[in-house]
């Protein structure tokens, strides 16, 4: 893989730490980044899940002070990632996210919600229908904030307005949807028909999409236009047992596989991106293709300096 080490736009925790528990202490944020840099990751977006406004702002705040004084983490975490709360309360749209946490878009709590991410959040996933008119997209985009479509069941006209307002993106293309959809009219079919101006993250572990899946998806829409995530939690890095993720409390299996309680969802993904780069190569991607995927196309996509890579 590339010198410069894999770029990770969604990284919810690492190695026992979780960075949507708001009690984790700096030294576990900073013990999670050493791990991540040992494991070959250069950058991430540490990502925020939904939950009570109180517990993500706590969750922005404490990574901003990790990165505070520790050169290392601020190399690392290069950024944040806020997915939701503005996301389809649908069962099977909202996969993991709490479903009493869930809202409409609103202002106020995403300028809320950058304040406390200190001028670091360059990616906020929402669901378009929970936007109406874009409004909240377009002051995020206004803002920098690059906006991506996810945990969403948007029609195609939905997609298109908030597109028109600033968003480019689709978080984890194929996942945050049910089991069973529309054979034809379905959120992956709408989604991949806007592959022109569409960006696609994809979850390349192996497990949230079956790898012909993924190359199925990848070929369609482009390399340039796609970009490998690991959608860590806490397991990620380590063995099989019982773990947490914004105080849900979750299993990881023999395979490395993460479910809910009740095993009727996965819940993130214990990978990291060396198990994203192993899939990617058992799926016939050439060293260069991985390289888009896993290093360069996340850094273009999200708007990191060249700079930032070395």
């Amino acid at each position: 893989m590339g010198s410069d080490g894999y770029i990770d736009l969604q990284v919810n925790g690492y190695a026992g730490t979780d960075f949507n528990d708001p009690s984790v202490g700096m030294e576990q944020i900073h013990g999670a980044v050493r791990r991540l840099r040992h494991d070959g990751t250069a950058k991430i977006l540490a990502t925020v899940v939904t939950a009570s406004p109180e517990n993500m702002i706590a969750c922005l705040r404490n990574l901003v002070a990790a990165r505070v004084g520790d050169p290392l983490t601020a190399e690392v975490i290069a950024g944040f990632h806020i997915e939701g709360p503005f996301i389809s309360p649908e069962a099977g749209y909202r996969g993991a996210h709490l479903a009493e946490a869930i809202r409409m878009a609103d202002r106020d709590l995403a300028a809320k919600l950058l304040e406390a991410g200190a001028g670091l959040v360059r990616l906020f996933t929402l669901a378009p229908e929970r936007d109406p008119g874009g409004r909240v997209t377009r002051w995020l985009a206004d803002h920098g904030v690059r906006v991506a479509a996810g945990h969403t069941n948007a029609s195609l006209d939905e997609l298109q307005s908030c597109m028109g307002q600033g968003l480019t993106l689709f978080t984890h293309l194929g996942n945050g949807c049910p089991m069973q959809m529309h054979r034809h009219d379905n959120i992956i079919q709408r989604a991949l028909s806007l592959r022109r101006d569409l960006h696609y993250g994809l979850i390349a572990d192996g497990a949230h999409l079956p790898p012909f899946v993924l190359r199925n998806i990848i070929d369609l829409a482009g390399i340039s236009r796609c970009f490998a995530v690991t959608d860590a939690i806490s397991a990620a890095g380590l063995g099989p047992g019982i773990y947490t993720l914004g105080g849900q409390t979750v299993n990881v299996d023999q395979t490395q596989v993460v479910w809910a309680a009740d095993r009727s969802h996965f819940v993130g993904s214990a990978a990291n991106m060396g198990r994203c780069a192993a899939v990617l190569a058992g799926a016939g991607f050439s060293r260069e293709e991985m390289d888009a995927l896993l290093i360069h196309n996340p850094a273009r996509i999200i708007g990191f300096p060249t700079n930032i890579l070395k």
